[in-house]
């Protein structure tokens, strides 16, 4: 059963720092891209940052680009964000996700709040 499971959300004052955590199982984790999505209060889900299964290539939405990193620990089967100089707007529930064989999954999710 493939498992994804988010951590280390929580609340920080703006331009502070979080590292989020997605731990995986279930699936040959280093065969397949991880993505981070996110969905601010009252909006859609808004892609954030990719990765593929080599850790090689990444790839960031517009609004994230320096100051968020993801990077993959596939020893682990760990993906992770690092987001620095954190805004307001970037308030949400924050989501890993795969695809495999045309099926996505996700995780629980885990909130991330920035307010002063």
């Amino acid at each position: 059963e493939v498992q994804l499971v988010e951590s280390g959300g929580g609340l920080v004052q703006p331009g502070g720092s979080l590292r989020l955590s997605c731990a995986a199982s279930g699936f040959a984790f280093s065969n397949y891209g991880m993505m981070w999505v996110r969905q601010a209060p009252g909006k859609g889900f808004e892609w954030v940052s990719g990765i593929n299964g080599g850790g090689g290539t990444t790839a960031y939405a517009d609004f994230v680009k320096g100051r968020f990193t993801i990077s993959r620990d596939n020893n682990a089967n760990t993906v992770y964000l690092q987001m620095n100089s954190l805004k307001p707007e970037d308030t949400g529930v924050y989501y890993c996700n795969t695809n495999i064989r045309d099926i996505d999954y996700w995780g629980q999710g885990t909130q991330v709040t920035v307010s002063s």
